[in-house]
């Protein structure tokens, strides 16, 4: 059964993180997804990180369900071959620096001059005005930006502190795989195409203000609303490892107290409600932390259940993989990769009833579908030919 995205064609021209993964949802939803990279090098995580038979990890699970082309835009001939795609796509994604898809001739009113209805999404750093347009970002500069860095900070030595993934860059994704099949159901409605335009900036800061930033939504509080810039990570130890546990509401702290033994907690003032517990927080946790590290981390896990109080064990990696929620919920999958062999990576995550989303392919290498894509867009042998022996498209 094809997925909710059957019959849509989208050229991908991104690379690195936040086009791929954003590219790979609508492929993984049933897109026909057409990853165009230059022949010599391809995208640069190919080879970044753990390999396999000439398959780096992370380009594997960041592109599969895609097929692959290799054109040298700068090269006679390779060009019109992309313009001939775009020609038959629905979509088109590019994560240039600002003005460098314009340079390549591949600029939003050059695509629109040959498929009128396009949809045209730009996936950029900071948009197209201000200082840092021209910029070079990665994901650390967006985390320091925005305020990730700051609402990490160490509690011990108040050093600001990355998130140790890329969050900004997964974050912009999701955003813009949302964002173009709404600008999809538009151009179903309407039948005009757009230019979706996504700042990484932009998606980050309306990611984080709904809780980082809380202090800083009412104009003219924000010295009394401020967040604590040093709050708790809410890991606790125990006698054998690490647990998480939350006590938001009234009801949730009167059964961690119950849990603990501690009836006197009860009757504390200080946690008689929700806006006593966020006041008294730092209090709170202090007292978590001492009685959680009595007893193991199983025993406190089972007294917190049986109150009804959040709580989970703090997992390695590599107990994530053979944890009896994920194996029941069949959240990772294993295959084969045609050229790398044994693999496993997460299912697609929004499961429909009536269009199923799957990994539909394999990671491919690099070109691997050249011939393939660009005789269904028309070219024929001989001029595939002559396209090969220019270096236009490998």
């Amino acid at each position: 059964m094809p997925g909710p995205l059957d019959g849509f064609r989208v050229v991908d021209c991104s690379s690195f993180v936040s086009g791929p993964i954003a590219t790979r949802i609508l492929g993984d939803q049933g897109a026909d997804v057409i990853k165009v990279e230059p022949p010599t090098r391809g995208d640069l995580t190919r080879g970044m990180g753990a390999r396999r038979g000439g398959m780096g990890a992370l380009f594997a699970t960041v592109n599969r369900s895609k097929r692959s082309v290799a054109i040298d835009l700068k090269r006679p001939g390779g060009l019109d071959a992309l313009l001939r795609l775009v020609s038959g796509a629905d979509v088109f994604v590019e994560n240039f620096r600002p003005g460098a898809a314009q340079r390549l001739g591949v600029g939003e009113p050059a695509l629109r001059a040959v498929r009128g209805d396009l949809i045209y999404a730009s996936i950029t750093g900071f948009g197209e005005t201000g200082p840092y347009v021209g910029k070079r970002v990665y994901d650390p500069v967006i985390q320091a930006l925005s305020g990730l860095a700051d609402i990490q900070r160490d509690r011990a030595s108040n050093r600001p502190r990355m998130v140790r993934t890329v969050v900004p860059d997964k974050v912009s994704a999701l955003t813009a795989a949302q964002a173009i099949t709404a600008a999809l159901l538009s151009r179903e409605r309407t039948g005009r195409g757009q230019h979706v335009r996504l700042a990484m900036l932009d998606a980050v800061l309306a990611f984080l203000w709904p809780e980082g930033y809380a202090g800083y939504t009412w104009r003219g509080d924000e010295a009394r609303g401020a967040r604590r810039t040093l709050a708790q990570d809410l890991v606790f130890e125990t006698l054998d490892g690490f647990i998480t546990a939350g006590t938001v509401s009234r009801r949730e702290w009167e059964g961690f107290s119950r849990a603990a033994e501690r009836p006197e907690w009860l009757e504390d003032a200080r946690f008689r409600d929700a806006a006593g517990l966020v006041a008294h927080a730092d209090e709170r946790f202090d007292l978590m932390a001492e009685v959680l590290h009595t007893r193991t981390s199983e025993a406190w896990l089972a007294r917190l259940d049986a109150e009804g109080v959040p709580c989970a064990p703090v997992l390695r990696r590599s107990e994530v993989l053979s944890h009896p929620q994920v194996a029941a919920a069949g959240i990772l999958e294993e295959s084969e990769h045609p050229h790398a062999g044994p693999m496993r990576q997460p299912r697609p995550a929004a499961r429909f009833s009536g269009t199923p989303s799957a990994a539909l392919r394999a990671a491919p290498l690099l070109g691997e579908h050249t011939d393939e894509v660009l005789t269904e867009a028309g070219l024929d042998a001989a001029a595939l030919a002559k396209l090969r022996a220019s270096g236009a498209v490998a």
